[in-house]
């Protein structure tokens, strides 16, 4: 696993959980969010686009659950890890703290939706519930945060033999209600060059997915 050093172009390994930040985000939903739960689909996305570009080409399948949960997958490198004390892995805290390339900058990229891109902390700290699962070629972790917050234990799961980021989440009520999704839309608002995207849409099918535990 690659070692930190402390700050990284995109966040810093020592702010663990950066309450601070994730109470202003949390104070402002239709600053940071706006547009609801699209804007924080396409969040996410952009991640994907990212790690697209790093391999020569990748994909993206977002998936829309009854229960109003998202589910955006990407066959990307996976989140970054790293050796922490006690032989304990420590990941990047992208969900937790500020994405040091877009956060506070006025002239940070465009999502899309013609909005600026804030990075994934922002999906954190509106979800009810989010769960960020990362599999790398050298193990796989699943991490579960409500508000940001994390509430369980960066915890190994079996992996695939792939790699890659699953990301699934509850968006705080408010910002489900607000304006409509639409599967096209979604495909083409995401997609990116060199990044497929797909969108499956289970909103009308029977049952509700669960919150993952």
């Amino acid at each position: 696993m690659r070692q930190a050093r402390g700050r990284s172009a995109t966040h810093d390994w020592a702010s663990a959980v950066d309450f601070a930040h994730l109470a202003l985000i949390r104070r402002d939903p239709a600053a940071f969010a706006p547009g609801g739960v699209r804007h924080l689909i396409l969040e996410v996305a952009a991640y994907a686009a990212d790690e697209a570009a790093c391999t020569n080409g990748g994909h993206c399948a977002i998936t829309l659950y009854r229960d109003g949960s998202v589910a955006v997958l990407d066959n990307g490198r996976g989140t970054e890890t790293h050796a922490g004390g006690d032989h304990q892995v420590v990941r990047k805290p992208i969900m937790t703290s500020k994405d040091l390339r877009f956060f506070d900058h006025p002239g940070a990229q465009l999502l899309a939706d013609g909005h600026p891109r804030r990075g994934m902390s922002v999906v954190a700290a509106l979800s009810e519930w989010l769960v960020h699962a990362s599999r790398r070629r050298e193990g796989a972790w699943s991490q579960r945060y409500e508000h940001g917050v994390p509430v369980s234990p960066l915890t190994q799961i079996a992996g695939d033999g792939g790699t890659g980021t699953a990301v699934h989440f509850l968006a705080d009520h408010s910002l489900r209600a607000a304006g409509s999704l639409g599967a096209g839309e979604l495909v083409r608002l995401a997609r990116r060059p060199g990044l497929s995207v797909e969108v499956d849409d289970r909103r009308a099918a029977a049952g509700a997915a669960n919150p993952p535990q």
